[in-house]
């Protein structure tokens, strides 16, 4: 099985003065504006880190999700914070982590077994997969 699906960038100007807008295939974003003041100050709008971090939280939260259904576990809820932090790194900027902390209630489990199915949720779901920068989770 393979699944394709795509988001687009605009930037219009160049440089810190510019402004971006992206957009998803689905339309859940829509021209959304992104840029400079977006990303290293308090303009309202988005950014690729932010971005990411949705695509981390809502990714590890469903491959948690289905982990638990297919070890029988049929009520629950989860909660998770992704937090991306972006560093310097020579003249440029890297991903250096994303925090996965998750909140969850999951009836008729061991803290023990919950913990390895998280841990196992986090290592293989495709944006871990994808991510080269040190991923943790914090289980409350």
């Amino acid at each position: 099985m393979s699944m394709k699906n795509y988001a687009t960038a605009k930037y219009v100007g160049l440089g810190k003065p510019g402004k971006g807008y992206v957009s998803t295939q689905s339309g859940a974003f829509d021209n959304q504006p992104y840029g400079f003041n977006t990303r290293f100050e308090d303009e309202k709008g988005t950014n690729p880190e932010e971005q990411i971090a949705a695509a981390h939280a809502s990714c590890f939260t469903m491959a948690l999700s289905f982990a638990l259904a297919e070890n029988g576990f049929e009520e629950g809820e989860l909660n998770t914070k992704a937090t991306v932090t972006l560093e310097k790194d020579g003249d440029g900027f890297k991903v250096a982590s994303s925090a996965l902390e998750l909140s969850a209630s999951v009836s008729g489990i061991s803290d023990d077994e919950f913990n390895q199915i998280a841990e196992s949720a986090k290592q293989n779901c495709p944006i871990s997969k994808l991510l080269n920068c040190d991923i943790s989770l914090t289980i409350k």
